[in-house]
């Protein structure tokens, strides 16, 4: 039996305001593009299945399981990741926030965690916690029991930063 061979499609992203063009295998995940042809490895992947949300990043402004979506789908997207909020030395807000009020454990989650964390303030008023546990229902974290995580997501909605609404 034959390998089956692929023809390769070009897509052209821009990636944390990077513009990139490559060719892949029209099958390829955008999970999987954006850590091994990128080197974006801040995209964690768990499940595989859209389940855990550890795979969460920004396309088009709207939060999205990487491992749900192909590359080729992304094609003239604008996408963000984990690595395109802040870095050590200099933290966004919610970064900031899940630092000072230790919302992270092992960490496995926590850049799925940020960006739909991200994406919620950008769009939802989030007046109470129970908002911020429903927000957060699609990601799951198996250490911190997410009381840390509410918190720190209550820090930069009250506190406001650019990440408010």
């Amino acid at each position: 039996m034959s390998e089956q061979q692929f023809e390769h499609v070009k897509v052209s992203v821009v990636v944390n305001g990077v513009k990139y063009e490559e060719l892949v295998e029209p099958r390829l995940l955008l999970a999987d593009f954006l850590r091994h042809t990128l080197g974006l490895t801040g995209t964690h992947v768990g499940c595989e299945h859209g389940v855990c949300g550890a795979c969460t990043i920004m396309v088009d402004g709207s939060s999205m399981r990487s491992c749900l979506m192909l590359a080729a789908q992304a094609d003239g997207c604008e996408i963000q990741t984990v690595e395109g909020l802040g870095t050590v030395d200099n933290m966004n807000p919610l970064q900031q926030a899940f630092h000072e009020c230790h919302a992270l454990q092992c960490g496995f989650c926590t850049p799925g965690m940020l960006m739909t964390c991200t994406d919620m303030l950008q769009k939802y008023p989030l007046a109470t916690d129970e908002e911020i546990r429903e927000g957060l229902s699609g990601n799951l974290c198996r250490c911190t029991g997410y009381v840390h995580i509410v918190e720190a997501v209550r820090r930069v909605r009250d506190g406001a930063g650019e990440l408010a609404k």
